[in-house]
């Protein structure tokens, strides 16, 4: 129990619920729209350009974070070239995620095992610095969605209509696709690159199944999120487990619960 009130795993926990309250507000919009796979194409550019970091010596996060910005971009650009098809645009900016990534890999034999790191998470390795990045971003998407949070409603359930009424749909599209490159980019230092897209994904997931309001859905996939940060870290912490992981199969266990539950009071 000693772990609980060590320095490293207080900061650890405090980027778990910083990144708890984003990712899923973010997430529930990406979940809605049906574009839930942006996490994981978004992840693996964010490796490319971690691993760039670690080969020219700048701080891994914000270069994979302008890797993560830049492919923001180019995924906007191409789902305009391919109106009917969004998800080809996804597709694209994977592959060259993962063909930058074996690149710098190959270049960078020395430092493999500490990307490594940020494919899997290792949240216990959280800096002062890392803990200032995670906040400000968090900052950000916070005030983002409360400033826009009717425009990405209307958005996100009718964008023709929303075309039609007036709104920036561009500005909006990007503006949602910029911000959860922004989350993504300073989550995978805490649950990892293969795992980031279950803490976007599943709080909706879990959410969407007992919410009465679009409003609730929001509130409920940041309760989930957070619940499942705080006993997944403790659990990690007290049994030596992978914290992302434990977070990620606890999230996993939360929405099995809530299947479970639906399915029995709908009976």
């Amino acid at each position: 129990m000693e772990i609980l009130t060590a320095d490293f795993f207080q900061r650890a926990l405090t980027g778990g619920l910083l990144i708890g309250i984003t990712a899923p507000l973010i997430g529930i919009f990406l979940v809605l729209r049906r574009l839930s796979m942006i996490g994981d194409t978004l992840a693996h550019v964010t490796i490319a350009g971690v691993a760039l970091g670690f080969l020219t010596g700048i701080y891994p996060i914000a270069v994979g974070l302008v890797f993560a910005v830049v492919a923001s971009f180019a995924i906007e650009k191409l789902r305009k070239a391919y109106k009917g098809y969004a998800e080809l645009s996804i597709a694209i900016i994977m592959a060259g995620g993962v063909a930058l990534a074996s690149l710098f890999f190959t270049l960078g034999m020395g430092y493999n095992n500490d990307v490594m790191s940020y494919l899997f998470g290792s949240i216990y390795t959280l800096d002062t610095t890392d803990l200032y990045v995670v906040g400000a971003v968090t900052v950000v998407v916070v005030i983002v969605i409360t400033l826009f949070f009717k425009e990405m409603f209307l958005l996100t359930f009718e964008e023709d209509a929303a075309s039609v009424s007036g709104l920036p749909v561009k500005m909006l599209n990007l503006l949602i696709t910029v911000m959860t490159a922004l989350v993504i980019s300073t989550a995978i230092k805490i649950v990892g690159a293969l795992l980031v897209s279950a803490l976007l994904t599943i709080p909706a997931a879990c959410s969407l199944l007992i919410a009465r309001s679009f409003k609730q859905s929001v509130v409920f996939s940041v309760i989930i999120a957070e619940i499942a940060v705080v006993i997944g870290l403790m659990a990690a912490g007290i049994w030596n487990l992978a914290p992302g992981a434990t977070i990620v199969l606890l999230l996993i266990a939360m929405l099995i619960l809530t299947l479970i539950g639906k399915k029995g009071f709908s009976a």
